[in-house]
């Protein structure tokens, strides 16, 4: 346990009143919107707000605390894992396992059970609560177990706040909250070595596909080659990842989808995943990377972060035309360009109703975006990204058609190095994965727009320079990890 201050944030300050007087109470608004809370980089923030709905200030609020390299309870993985009603590892054959011994004394085939921090408030024992928050970190949580053919399966997990208690309860959550602040414990996690094999997720319908079908043919080859067993499997094949030891996942991720729900499988299995679930959760959401961008000081346009309570102050410190993005836009999707103030309006209207919080951003235009691949924090390729013809993006939409700008591809050694010096900072800032980085060249400075989890990798485009080499990078990043893993788990 870090040794910073201890944030309690929830909805409402008037719901943490039981909370320890050791402890800086606030709400979410306060988190969120305050810039001094996040320079409080060894701060734990214990988030006990409504968080299971996508986009809403509890789902910020620990976006946001990872951004800013703070402990988050729960940690955006586990935020990641209760959205939709997912059980996450509760629904493990390991966890299930171990809970069959721990109610092997009920009579009834339904049992609920309250757990805060790991212990139990009603229901059951605290034995039971423990399994239940190493196997899913929240501080407040009502799981239904439900017995069928003489076993107990996990049928139900609930988010709780405070709110939801009564003064009693509270008080023995306040408990809980000092128990677990005094020691908690680390969620295990199984090593387990297979034969060497490789599974890349692929979508033939998607219209926007990462890699076109040369690429993947190309993956597979390098595959055998290198001495992996791989094999493209498709979005009804999730109870197969055991079979494998690395996915690759080449379909365009997206919290609340498929490809998220592979990804944190796979990585709860212990295969090697790119991209894994935390560059996921981060990539996708533009807020994430603004705020951890900004901590870092790697440059980007100036941003500001949209709220209805300040919304009517866009035009004012940005200027117009701006840029509108909603935090989960990809592909050239959810980004509005407005010109006037009465697009803002209309368009920051929509987008809120979607999210609390929208990415207002300086409008800076140039003639092409450059894109540098980076994976296992080296750079891996170089781009250049020309605007569509007669539009202001890469990629233009139009009714019948879609139409892109043209791609020119250089050795790394070519590039501006402000370029790939950037591009390598912001990269890393997520994480150890693949990734390409977007990067604007103005006036001697290079601005990041982007950092992308699950990058284009296009026969006839990114490889265009390094050729069979690009694949053997790649697939050479999931053979050494694997490796890796199988030394680990002899030792």
């Amino acid at each position: 346990m870090n040794n910073g201050p201890i944030l309690i944030v929830g909805d409402e300050v008037a719901d943490l009143a039981w909370a320890s007087a050791g402890a800086m109470v606030l709400s979410a608004d306060d988190y969120l919107a305050d810039g001094d809370y996040a320079k409080a980089a060894d701060a734990k923030v214990i988030n006990l707000c409504h968080y299971e709905r996508y986009q809403s200030p509890g789902y910020y609020v620990s976006l946001l605390a990872e951004a800013r390299g703070q402990a988050a309870l729960p940690a955006m993985k586990t935020v990641g894992d209760l959205q939709d009603g997912h059980m996450g590892t509760l629904a493990s054959a390991a966890f299930l396992e171990e809970l069959q011994p721990l109610l092997a004394d009920c009579r009834d085939d339904e049992f609920a059970i309250t757990v805060a921090f790991g212990r139990a408030l009603s229901g059951g024992s605290d034995a039971l609560a423990s399994k239940v928050f190493e196997a899913l970190p929240a501080p407040l949580l009502q799981v239904q177990f439900t017995k069928s053919d003489r076993r107990w399966h996990t049928s139900d997990v609930r988010v709780l706040c405070p709110s939801d208690l009564g003064p009693d309860r509270q008080t023995r959550v306040g408990e809980a909250l000092m128990q677990y602040l005094r020691g908690a414990g680390c969620r295990r996690r199984d090593s387990r070595a297979h034969l060497p094999s490789l599974a890349i997720l692929y979508d033939p319908d998607e219209p926007d596909p990462p890699s076109n079908t040369e690429a993947l043919r190309r993956f597979l080859e390098t595959a055998r080659e290198l001495g992996l067993r791989s094999e493209v499997i498709g979005r009804s094949d999730l109870s197969r990842l055991p079979e494998f030891d690395g996915l690759f996942i080449r379909d365009t991720t997206r919290v609340n989808h498929y490809t998220y729900q592979f990804a944190r499988t796979a990585a709860e299995g212990g295969l090697v995943v790119i991209d894994d679930p935390e560059s996921i959760l981060r990539c996708t959401n533009k807020v994430f990377l603004h705020e951890v961008l900004c901590l870092n000081n790697v440059l980007t346009p100036k941003t500001m972060m949209v709220r209805r309570d300040n919304a009517a102050g866009v035009a004012s410190q940005l200027g117009l035309p701006c840029v509108l993005k909603q935090p989960d836009s990809a592909f050239s999707l959810g980004v509005f360009k407005v010109e006037t103030e009465a697009a803002l309006s209309e368009a920051l209207n929509r987008l809120l109703a979607r999210s609390d919080i929208v990415l207002a951003q300086q409008w800076l235009p140039t003639r092409f975006d450059w894109r540098v691949g980076v994976i296992d924090r080296r750079p891996l390729y170089v781009c250049k990204y020309f605007m569509a013809p007669g539009h202001w993006q890469v990629i233009k939409r139009e009714a019948q058609r879609t139409l892109e700008g043209s791609t020119v591809t250089m050795t790394v050694g070519e590039a501006p190095a402000c370029v790939v010096e950037t591009a390598l900072r912001a990269a890393n800032l997520v994480g150890d994965g693949l990734y390409g980085v977007d990067i604007k060249e103005a006036a001697g400075k290079c601005y990041v727009m982007e950092v992308n989890d699950n990058p284009n990798i296009d026969a006839g485009n990114e490889d265009a320079v390094l050729k069979d080499a690009l694949y053997r990078e790649i697939v050479g990043v999931f053979l050494r990890r694997i490796r890796s893993r199988e030394r680990v788990a002899d030792s």
